[in-house]
């Protein structure tokens, strides 16, 4: 249960909205809602709100109860990611790092911020989904968009243990 803070910073790391048109200077604000699970021994899932700013190489994250209480907080730069959940705070000398140690899994979180907005991340081959679902496979990941119209974006492993992050994304503002 200790872990369940970071699994859920660590979903929320990957999971935001399209981004609004850039203008110079400002600072992208992405936000939803969103489910993780891990079909491991024990099971593990979450669901939460967030809000995120940055990229992968430099960010931060809010997560939120469901009545708007903040329950972690991640910011990452290169070379260090603090999560802090409550009074404690750890540090990892990367995002992956914290990625890894929350789920007990390798998760590539360069290439969700890239497959959340719908497109493939330029760091490794892909392919069409084999089953003619909207979407695409990478790294042994299926990214499914049939609903990414209506903000919906789904990315599953299926190698054991089996891992699925749901991201139901907040109209651009």
């Amino acid at each position: 249960m200790r872990a369940m803070p970071a699994l859920a910073a660590l979903a929320l790391v990957a999971c935001a909205t399209p981004p609004r048109p850039a203008t110079p200077g400002a600072v992208e604000v992405l936000s939803g809602r969103l489910l993780v699970r891990v079909d491991s021994r024990p099971p593990r899932s979450v669901s939460a709100q967030f809000e995120l700013t940055g990229t992968p190489a430099e960010g931060a994250l809010v997560l939120s109860g469901p009545l708007g209480a903040t329950a972690a907080q991640a910011r990452w730069a290169r070379g260090e990611a603090t999560l802090k959940s409550g009074d404690k705070e750890t540090r990892y000398p990367d995002l992956d790092s914290l990625a890894e140690e929350a789920l007990g899994e390798r998760i590539p979180i360069a290439a969700l911020f890239d497959w959340l907005r719908g497109r493939p991340w330029s760091g490794s081959a892909t392919v069409p989904r084999r089953d003619g679902t909207p979407g695409f496979e990478q790294l042994g990941w299926r990214i499914n968009l049939a609903r990414s119209t209506e903000g919906w974006v789904e990315a599953e492993r299926q190698t054991p243990p089996a891992v699925l992050v749901r991201a139901k994304l907040d109209a651009p503002h």
